[in-house]
Formats: structure tokens, C-alpha cells, sequence
């Protein structure tokens, strides 16, 4: 009889590293019960923490058949500078395009602002005398006699890595290819990358910045996947892991290591795409999805049980600062710096605030007493009674309270409130944090919340779920099965994919109709291509045709499915009509005039195996069985009250329970206050009705 094999996800956050995984029987091919770990993310070596939480869990390496990851190696390196002394080539005469960036400075009336730096100096910043048009003609073939002298200054300069940059290398890349073999042949150690390898869509200053920031995370991320694949061969892992990226779909390590910045939101995207799944099993496809972790917070909206892609992505960007463009396929989403671990703070105005610097791992929140001093999130859920302290952790950690105290002793003196006062508005300024958050992907994008569900995971996910709701007038919160971990279970559902953006304005018009479906033909042979190494055979691969449209004369573009008849061409007048109650939906106008394509996107999947949604048992327990004790918990507005407190572990499909109560599992706190209704599905995720959907009108 064979062994039985595993599947598993492992999903690095800034706090803590899930494992998700699975037992396959290799005689029926039936998928086991899903099994779930958690342990400490072990900064700076984070794949580290990766085979802690695998033997924590008890998952021999040598007894996968399956491994994906996704990490957050890639955004840090990039929000804490930490990545490689880079370096940018350019067309001559634009050395400054980093420098100039653009001029749609978000705090208008502030005479003090200034651009963010680039993340390369301008002494490192050189031209090399080539040119493109924007046709897609080479008019001046690349002058690599001039490359010597500049390389030898890299070196002098201690240069760790190049971004190749040339002026309409999107449409014509042949420059950067001979530059970047030349570059390759003269100094062989150095990390360089093109950005006809990153992106091809235009807008020179959103492609540069993208070139140079993944080159800038290159080295370090090159480092840490071959690390990571170096541990695992050691124990025993004989296959290639995959990597989850930013678009919501996995790639092989090679793929990832050739663009690091394509895994900028790798765990988020995942969790997101895990929303879209439950929802289509549960029969509901119109979600708002919010992922609660230790260090921030992720928001997403998933509209007729699909995920948005963008390319319009941004680090570091809030209402004073205009970020940093990537100009790379990322679920649409919005993260700000709220999690359990975000610290409590006030300004020297007296203002309190919280967020975004966190405590992280280490040392954590107050209570973990590992030498934390600030009051964070979790401390104050821990102060109100929400979280249980015997299961503070799962039950792993006795709270420090005399640490917890200090913290907010600290500032209760400063703010001259009690230390209970001090906990609420902690939670009341997370919790407005977040409404605002999810304001960002609703209805400031034309969603009327009270047509959706809100979907919440993550460690803090359920904590605040239902206050967030009552905020928003959302009808129902859901709270899936396996939420503390959903992320990385999230990336056992997901696709092999890849993106291809071409930018090609066209005229969605009929004349142009077999210029469209040539554009899209040429993108199903790359696929092809790029897919043979790790499927093989690309007879398998399933296509999604989008396309970014806009008015003839507009600046910006709305994406739009663009699916083919059956003859392979556009459904040209479907996609007009798509086109036009999208634009009226996110700019509340629609135009009759002539719509142009600007963007053709092809994103192409291979499927992997999947486990099956599987339902909860049913033993026959009553209600009464889940049920633990009672204490008192504050619900704020809901007041100080006796809460029943449920085992959520021994809870079964079809029990139900009013608030005020708390389930608790041993990584899941939810909160349920005075006179909400909780029941559970046949899944075993939570449902908690938070009002009757009013009209929309």
C-alpha cells in the first residue's frame, strides 16, 4: 500500500507563520482534514520560523508532494530600505525621470511638501546613448562602447544591483536585451534586471520605479527562496516549491526569483482569493473582505465572486505622501499599519493615536512579556476581557499583566483618562482605522456595502468584524472556518498564473476587431512558452481576457472583461456595454464617445489540485456542550456584561447563540455583542446577522 502524501502552504507574516496542510490518499485520491499551525516569525531569517512551524506541526518535508509560500521578505525589504545598493541605466537625457516623478502631489495646499526619494541617487543614475519611438521602432541602435566605463564606476560605487530602463522599451526591448547580455558577460556577480522582464505596459516613470525597485529587492529575495529551497532539500522536499505573487496565483522559484517584485502582496492576495472561494461555496459572491493580522490590516472587495486586478499599486502612499508606484498585477486591495501588534500612541498635542508601527514578534505586544513596553491592540482586547487570558496565544503564553499595566499606566497619566478608558479608545481609533479602510474598496468606488457580506480572518479578524459591520450597515459578518490561518490555506486553492500586459492603444471598434484578437493570440503563444518548464504541456492552460478602456481623451482606464465569441474574436458590443456601467459606477458619468483600449491583459492559469470544501460533522452535540463559562467583557457602546463564553472547537453546524457571548478557539477570538445572532453553516463558519438589508435606494 503506498504512504499517504501531503499538500501544504506556509504563509509568513510580520508576527506569526502559518502552516496550512493535508494528507491525500494515493489509492482513492480523496483529500484528508485540513490542519493548521502557528508559530513565531523569525526575522531576519524568516525561512526559520518556516521549518519551526513545520515541526511544531509535526509535517516531515520529505512527505510533501505539494509546497507553496508566500512571504513578506519583499515588502519589507522595501518599506524598512533593506534591500541591495542599486544602481539605474537609461535612455540619455533621462536620468531624471525617478527624480521628477509626478506632479499629483495628494497634500495640495502644503508649502513644506516634498517627493519621496528615489531609491536610487542620482550619482547613480547613468545614461547610455540608444533610442526608441513610440511606435516601437528603433531608431538608434544602443552604444554599449560606453557601458565600460560605466560599470567600472558601479563597481567603485559598491553597486549590488542595476535596473535597465530604456524610453519605450515596452514596445521595443531589443536595447535592453543587448544591454543587459552585456552587463551579464562584463560582470557576471552583479544582480541586473530589464524592464521589458517586469513590465510591459507604458508610463515611463511607473515602469522605471517598478525596474528599479525590484532590482533593488533582487538580491535579497534571490537569497532567501534559495535559502528556503536549501532547507527543505536538507529535509528531505525532492519537488520545486512555488511561490504565491501578488496577482493571487503561485509561480516556481525560478519564476519568482527573475521578479521578486511580483510577490510584493503575496499574502494577502491569497487570503483574498480564499474569500472568493468560500463565498462561491456558501452562495455569496458579493463580498467585503478584511484580513486582521498582527501588523496590519488588508481590505479587498470581491464583486460576482470575482477578484480585482490592478496594476495601479502603490507603497508606502496616505493622504500626505504620493507612494511609490509598482506597476505590476496586484489584487486590488488597501492595507494600512492596524493589526493586534500596532502600538498606542499620543502625539504632542495630546492626540491619541494607534498605529502604524507595531511591536511585531519581537518583542510583541505588552503582554507577551517578552521586554514589550508599548500598549498595543491585543493589550487592550486583553484589558476589556474580549480576549480570554487562559487562552491568551492559544494557551501558550501567560499574560504579563504587570507589563500590560505599565503600558497603559503610561498613557492613562498622559491623557488623564482610566486605564479602561485608555483600552477603549484603543480599540474605538483601530477599529475607525479600519472602517476607513474598507470605505476605500466600497463604497468610495461606488459599492453600496448593504449588497455585501463582510468576510473576516486573520488573527484579529473576528475580534473587530462585528463592530466594523455596524459601522458600514453591512447585513452579515462571516467568519470561515480555519480563519486564523486563512491566507495560507488560501494559496492550496490557487492556480499556477501568470499576467501579461501589453500596452497597444486600439480603437474598440470593428474595423480593429482581428487587430484585438491577433493582440491576445500573441499572448497565449508567450504563455505557452513561459508555462512548458513547469506544465509542460500548455493544452491544459484556461485564459481570462481583460482589457484597461477608456474614453478617447481621458488620462485614466477602467479594467473590463473581454471575452471572445466563438469564432475568437471580441465580443465587441458586450464589452462596450461592460465598459460603460463600470466608468459610471467609479465616476458616476458615462459618455457617448468612442472607447479606446489602452492596455491588452491576458491572464493565463494552470490548474492545480484543489481540496474539497468539506463539511463540518455533526455529532449531535447541543449548544449547551460548546459553552465554557461566563465573565465579564466590555462591548463598549454595548456596555460591561456577563458574556456566555463557547469552545468554538466543539461548536457544530446548525447551532445558533445570541450575544453577549465570545467564541473562542485556540488562535480565534470572536465577539459577539448584546443581541447579535451567530449560527453555524454546514462548513463550520460562523454567520453573525447584523441587520436586514435595507433598500439600496
Amino acid at each position: 500500500m503506498q504512504s499517504r502524501r501531503k499538500r501544504a502552504a506556509t504563509d509568513v507574516g510580520g508576527t506569526f507563520t502559518d502552516l496550512v496542510y493535508y494528507e491525500v490518499d494515493p489509492e482513492t485520491g480523496r483529500p484528508g482534514a485540513i490542519r493548521a499551525a502557528k508559530s513565531d516569525t523569525t526575522p531576519p531569517e524568516f525561512d526559520r520560523g518556516v521549518m519551526n512551524v513545520m515541526e511544531k506541526a509535526n509535517v516531515d518535508p520529505a512527505s510533501l508532494d505539494f509546497f507553496a509560500h508566500g512571504s513578506t521578505v519583499v515588502i519589507n525589504a522595501l518599506t524598512e530600505r533593506k534591500g541591495a545598493r542599486t544602481a539605474l541605466i537609461t535612455t540619455r537625457g533621462f536620468r531624471d525621470v525617478l527624480e521628477i516623478a509626478r506632479g499629483n502631489r495628494p497634500d495640495l495646499f502644503n508649502f513644506n511638501f516634498r517627493k519621496p526619494a528615489p531609491f536610487v541617487e542620482r550619482h547613480l543614475r547613468a545614461e547610455l546613448t540608444e533610442r526608441a519611438n513610440h511606435k516601437g521602432e528603433t531608431v538608434r541602435d544602443v552604444e554599449l562602447s560606453e557601458l565600460p566605463e560605466i560599470l567600472d564606476y558601479f563597481r567603485k560605487e559598491g553597486v549590488e544591483a542595476i535596473a535597465i530602463a530604456f524610453l519605450h522599451a515596452y514596445l521595443a526591448p531589443e536595447n535592453e536585451r543587448k544591454t543587459l547580455a552585456a552587463i551579464r558577460d562584463q560582470w557576471p556577480e552583479v544582480s541586473v534586471l530589464a524592464s521589458h522582464e517586469i513590465s510591459r505596459e507604458w508610463r515611463e516613470y511607473e515602469r522605471t520605479n517598478t525596474t528599479v525597485l525590484s532590482a533593488y529587492v533582487h538580491p535579497a529575495a534571490k537569497k532567501y527562496i534559495e535559502r528556503l529551497e536549501g532547507r527543505l532539500r536538507q529535509h528531505g522536499f525532492e519537488r520545486d516549491p512555488f511561490m504565491m505573487q501578488s496577482n493571487g496565483g503561485i509561480t516556481g522559484a525560478e519564476a519568482a526569483k527573475a521578479n521578486p517584485v511580483a510577490m510584493v502582496e503575496s499574502g494577502p492576495a491569497s487570503g483574498i482569493y480564499a474569500a472568493a472561494y468560500m463565498g462561491r461555496a456558501i452562495g455569496k459572491e458579493n463580498l467585503i473582505v478584511l484580513d486582521i493580522g498582527g501588523t496590519t490590516a488588508k481590505c479587498a472587495l470581491v464583486e460576482n465572486g470575482k477578484v480585482k486586478i490592478s496594476t495601479d499599486y502603490y507603497i508606502e502612499r496616505t493622504p500626505k505622501n504620493p507612494g511609490y508606484p509598482i506597476q505590476t498585477p496586484v489584487v486590488d486591495i488597501v492595507e494600512i499599519g492596524n493589526g493586534g501588534g500596532s502600538i498606542a500612541w499620543v502625539d504632542e498635542g495630546g492626540k491619541l493615536h494607534v498605529g502604524p508601527q507595531s511591536a511585531g514578534a519581537s518583542p510583541g505586544p505588552a503582554a507577551y512579556g517578552r521586554g514589550g513596553s508599548k500598549a498595543t491592540t491585543t493589550d487592550a482586547n486583553l484589558l476589556l476581557g474580549r480576549i480570554d487570558p487562559k487562552s491568551f496565544v492559544g494557551g501558550e503564553v501567560e499574560p504579563d499583566w504587570r507589563a500590560v499595566k505599565d503600558a497603559f499606566g503610561a498613557l492613562s497619566e498622559r491623557l488623564k483618562l482610566s486605564v479602561e478608558d485608555v483600552a477603549r479608545g484603543v480599540v474605538r481609533i483601530a477599529n475607525a482605522n479600519m472602517v476607513n479602510a474598507l470605505r476605500l474598496v466600497s463604497t468610495n468606488k461606488g459599492h453600496d456595502p448593504r449588497d455585501f457580506s463582510l468576510i473576516a480572518f486573520g488573527g484579529g479578524g473576528a475580534m473587530h468584524a462585528v463592530s466594523l459591520a455596524e459601522e458600514l450597515n453591512v447585513p452579515e459578518v462571516i467568519v470561515p472556518v480555519n480563519s486564523a490561518v486563512f491566507s495560507a490555506w488560501g494559496m492550496l486553492l490557487t492556480d499556477l498564473r501568470r499576467d501579461y500586459v501589453r500596452t497597444r492603444p486600439t480603437p474598440l471598434h470593428a474595423d480593429f476587431r482581428n487587430d484585438i484578437a491577433r493582440a491576445f493570440s500573441k499572448m497565449r503563444d508567450r504563455a505557452c512558452v513561459d508555462f512548458t518548464g513547469e506544465v509542460g504541456d500548455c493544452s491544459d492552460l484556461k485564459f481570462n481576457y481583460l482589457a484597461d478602456m477608456r474614453y478617447q481623451g481621458q488620462e485614466h482606464t477602467v479594467k473590463v472583461d473581454l471575452p471572445p465569441n466563438g469564432d475568437g474574436g471580441p465580443d465587441m458590443a458586450a464589452a462596450a456595454e461592460r465598459f460603460h456601467e463600470l466608468h459610471e459606477q467609479r465616476f458616476t458619468y458615462r459618455l457617448d464617445a468612442p472607447i479606446q483600449i489602452v492596455n491588452f491583459h491576458l491572464a493565463a492559469f494552470a490548474p492545480v489540485d484543489k481540496p474539497d470544501l468539506a463539511e463540518k460533522a455533526v455529532t449531535g452535540r447541543k449548544i449547551e456542550d460548546a459553552h465554557i463559562t461566563r465573565r465579564e467583557v466590555d462591548f463598549d457602546s454595548g456596555g460591561v456584561v456577563e458574556a456566555d463564553i463557547y469552545d468554538g472547537l466543539k461548536m457544530e453546524p446548525g447551532m445558533t447563540l445570541t450575544g453577549p457571548a465570545v467564541v473562542q478557539e485556540p488562535a480565534v477570538t470572536l465577539v459577539i455583542p448584546p443581541g447579535k445572532r451567530l449560527s453555524v453553516d454546514k462548513f463550520g463558519n460562523y454567520r453573525i446577522q447584523i441587520s436586514a438589508k435595507e433598500s439600496g435606494q
